[in-house]
């Protein structure tokens, strides 16, 4: 946004905030920069399912150049996998 429309901005909407430094408007950016998101969440989870993830493709990849039908490896995996 123009500088000048975010000051006419800031003091429509946000008349209590206007007379506020530039600090407290930094520490706020930094504030919401740091808050927890969804993607920092779950990418220590995503790590551990990859190795989980990578392994079923190869089977599949495995089981679709063969030709022979999925149940007739399912019943192979089901019994390495005990």
């Amino acid at each position: 946004m123009k500088p000048s429309k975010l000051q006419d901005h800031l003091r429509r909407c946000h008349p209590d905030k206007s007379e506020k430094d530039l600090k407290y408007f930094q520490t706020l950016k930094d504030k919401f920069q740091k808050r927890p998101t969804l993607d920092r969440m779950f990418a220590s989870t995503s790590q551990r399912n990859d190795d989980g993830l990578r392994a079923s493709y190869n089977i599949s990849l495995l089981i679709a150049k063969s030709g022979k039908p999925h149940t007739y490896y399912r019943r192979e995996v089901n019994f390495a996998s005990r």
